[in-house]
């Protein structure tokens, strides 16, 4: 039993090892200076967002780029709140050029619905996907416009990460979020990456429309992200790059409670078993098991079936792992003051990931007023 514990550390290794490795193999971009030539046509869903508007919208006037190179699209997904009224008194009187449209329901992902309406009247090469409760950096455009030019590239994901709020519970939710951006950056290294954000993400317009949208994952409610960059991925014709600069980075707030928590993560996890990507896959099976792993060592050493020095030996194993590539991350969004609270997140994390794969499998989710049936 113990060597079969140890046998999956050792393949949890090999994987952080390699995703380490990946990560130092994504170039930091330096932003050049250079006329602004690209053109591009921002989508922003929203869905009762009125608390969250005023820091996007203060955050699009602030974008260093020319007004006439791009246009947004927001697209109304059902609100009830005073969303369409915020964003209309806060740009009516910009040169910025913007529409509002409502979302044209045909699926059963409200996003990709959203993403997809707003499309058609786009406008542009250029599709940026964007979310109602960020804040865009100042030079957002001007990295895409120059990053794409340097690399030719067709399919650009860009980094993501939550604003560094105090606190133990944000902090929890703010490494797990590193984690899988560690895993994005890595899995690009690698030249196998799978993992994107919709909150910084850009694709031509003819990609889009030339891998059919959403069409072939659009009964699955999320993974409008991760779903377009495995299709493009796998069609092996496209350039597809991760804009490894902390400038470039969105930043997003953390959930409040912990009912929302479980309900974004099983959300986000409930796409899992559509991934087509091999190497997703073996990520998300090996990260199970060796979660898994040291909570059944736990167990068995409670019953006397397993030595004190083999529980050692995985939890501290694991703790030097994950240490490894939240460092890297951490560093690269210069929050390395979060890994202070490593340890007692570490000490959760194993049964959080247990209770949400097994979730994500069995059970339904509640976002955003809306009930989703697995």
């Amino acid at each position: 039993m113990s060597a079969v514990l140890i046998f999956v550390l050792l393949l949890y290794a090999i994987l952080i090892i390699a995703l380490a490795v990946g990560f130092e193999q994504v170039k930091d971009f330096q932003l050049k200076p250079e006329i602004p030539a690209k053109k591009f046509s921002i989508v922003i869903p929203f869905r009762n967002e009125a608390d969250n508007l005023p820091q996007l919208l203060q955050s699009i006037q602030a974008l260093d780029y020319p007004v006439d190179l791009f246009e947004l699209f927001f697209v109304n997904d059902e609100s009830n709140d005073n969303s369409t009224q915020i964003i209309k008194s806060t740009l009516v009187n910009s040169l910025i050029n913007f529409t509002i449209i409502n979302n044209m329901r045909t699926s059963a992902s409200p996003k990709k619905d959203a993403i997809s309406s707003a499309i058609k009247l786009s406008n542009f090469e250029w599709i940026i996907t964007t979310d109602a409760d960020c804040a865009l950096p100042k030079l957002w455009l001007q990295y895409y416009n120059n990053f794409i030019k340097v690399n030719n590239s067709d399919f650009v994901v860009g980094p993501v990460n939550y604003h560094d709020n105090p606190g133990w519970f944000r902090a929890f939710q703010a490494l797990d979020f590193m984690s899988l951006q560690g895993t994005t950056i890595g899995s690009f290294g690698l030249k196998q990456g799978f993992l994107c954000n919709g909150a910084n993400l850009a694709y031509k317009t003819s990609l889009f429309e030339n891998l059919k949208g959403f069409i072939g994952n659009d009964n699955v409610a999320s993974g409008d992200d991760v779903f377009l960059l495995q299709k493009a991925m796998i069609a092996k014709q496209y350039k597809i790059h991760y804009l490894k600069s902390e400038k470039a980075t969105v930043h997003t707030n953390p959930v409040a409670t912990v009912s929302e928590l479980m309900a974004q993560r099983i959300r986000w996890a409930s796409k899992a078993t559509a991934y087509t990507s091999w190497f997703s896959v073996l990520t998300a099976m090996v990260v199970f098991a060796t979660n898994t792993a040291l909570v059944l060592v736990l167990l068995f050493g409670l019953i006397g079936w397993i030595s004190v020095k083999t529980i050692l030996i995985l939890w501290v194993g694991k703790a030097i792992l994950d240490l490894l590539i939240l460092y890297k991350t951490a560093d690269f969004f210069n929050q390395k003051t979060i890994l202070k609270y490593f340890i007692i997140s570490f000490l959760i994390y194993p049964f959080f990931n247990i209770y949400v794969a097994f979730s994500s499998f069995f059970k339904g989710y509640n976002w955003k007023n809306r009930s989703f049936n697995k």
